[in-house]
């Protein structure tokens, strides 16, 4: 069964941790893929100059002004999607975005999916199984070893990313998480009991510094700090 909405109801600040170690499960008709989130982002709305909410409502960022426990997906950089769970009360506009997770079901179809996003011809099958690979007509090979010894690692490893992995777009936006006949559900999963660690956001230009970002330490699926790069001019 989904969470409960009064787990989302709270000050993002601290709804946000307890998002940590929940599991996001995603089913369409290519099949199911689950991720135990990892690494979250915290924004409050009129009171966060990084928020899409600062500015006040529009029809792009409706979803974070209704009530708790909606998913808010968004496009960015014209090619990637994110996605974020509004929280707080209905009518205070805050998100946590969701930055990254670890596959913990449907690691094929995962696979398969950003395999497709880097190139690969990937079809699938009515249950869901890859059908073709690449374009020469094979399956994807074995995932390379990385490093850590995770070879799956990367593949929710990112908010662009993970939206791949678990085949979440446009059309998921305003999708109720909390419904238990949702197709996209927040699940209680193993949950984080521990002390989380922080830092400042990704990428931010505005309130670059502020410690709102939360991840589970030592975990190898969360992603890389990258600060905000002004452009340069011609």
């Amino acid at each position: 069964m989904p969470l409960r909405r009064s787990l989302l109801a709270g000050p993002v600040l601290e709804v946000a941790p307890k998002v940590l170690g929940r599991v996001l499960r995603c089913t369409t008709d290519e099949g199911v893929v689950a991720v135990r989130l990892t690494e979250v982002e915290a924004y409050d709305g009129p009171n966060d100059p990084g928020s899409h909410a600062y500015r006040g409502q529009t029809a792009r960022n409706a979803v974070m002004f209704g009530p708790p426990g909606f998913l808010y997906v968004y496009f960015t950089y014209g090619m990637h999607f994110c996605m974020n769970i509004s929280a707080g009360p209905d009518g205070q506009p805050s998100a946590v975005l969701l930055r990254a997770g670890e596959i913990v079901e449907g690691a094929d179809l995962a696979r398969a999916r950003r395999g497709a996003a880097n190139g690969q011809q990937v079809k699938f099958n009515q249950s869901g199984g890859v059908k073709a690979g690449r374009s020469a007509g094979v399956l994807p090979g074995p995932v390379a070893k990385r490093p850590n010894g995770n070879p799956d690692r990367d593949l929710a490893r990112g908010p662009a990313r993970m939206c791949v992995a678990l085949g979440i777009g446009r059309d998921d936006n305003g999708a109720d998480l909390l419904s238990k006949d949702s197709h996209v559900q927040l699940l209680p999963g193993p949950g984080f009991d521990g002390e989380p660690a922080t830092g400042p956001r990704v990428g931010l230009r505005e309130a670059a510094d502020w410690p709102w970002r939360f991840w589970i330490p030592g975990e190898p699926t969360v992603s890389p700090y990258r600060p905000h790069v002004p452009k340069r001019r011609a």
